[in-house]
């Protein structure tokens, strides 16, 4: 688990997204400058590179978060429980945290092609830790726990495209399920320490 500095850390680098992200809602991302975000966040410009190298990075604050939080819980479910079932559990925990802010983060993306690309980036490295976490806890090799955690990825990322198209009215949470679920059939079947045949 992360110690007390760390989990500091984490928490001003949260909120110093958050404060972006509503500015860049308000305003568009190509209108906020560091200074705007620092002053609103009430802190100081060299405080705000202290967690974030450039603007676009606050961004994709709560990306970085997620990969080790998710990371850190997967490693704390129980010994016994399914890789699937446990991508399942954690993924729909940290989509019902993130829910009533995801929809403005997606739109501030998807409205600005400079911010797409890093997007993609930041997300294979959070997915990077999430599968090698779930390697070490399910005894899985690394194609394994890789293809499992790429799966559960295209299951979270169908789920939020189908209840983005509803314009959010749809529940999510039941998406996610539902996406998961259909999964299941060929996920079930994954063995740890399963060999690969290069």
């Amino acid at each position: 688990m992360a110690g007390l500095r760390e989990r500091t850390r984490r928490a001003v680098q949260a909120e110093l997204a958050a404060v972006a992200l509503e500015l860049f809602t308000e305003r568009g991302f190509e209108d906020v400058t560091v200074d705007d975000i620092a002053r609103a966040a009430g802190v100081s410009k060299r405080s705000f590179f202290r967690y974030f190298p450039a603007k676009e990075d606050a961004v994709f604050g709560g990306v970085l978060l997620m990969g080790d939080d998710i990371a850190e819980q997967i490693a704390g479910r129980p010994a016994g429980e399914p890789a699937w079932e446990c991508l399942h559990a954690v993924l729909r925990e940290w989509v019902a945290r993130i829910d009533a802010g995801s929809r403005a983060a997606l739109r501030v993306i998807e409205s600005t092609p400079a911010l797409r690309a890093r997007f993609q980036q930041k997300r294979e490295e959070a997915r990077g830790r999430i599968a090698e976490a779930l390697a070490e806890r399910s005894g899985l090799d690394a194609f394994t726990a890789d293809l499992l955690t790429s799966a559960a990825a295209t299951a979270i990322d169908c789920a939020s495209r189908e209840w983005l198209r509803g314009g959010g009215e749809d529940e999510r949470l039941e998406l996610v399920d539902a996406a998961f679920e259909r999964l299941r059939p060929a996920c079930a079947g994954s063995s740890p320490r399963a060999d690969v045949t290069r």
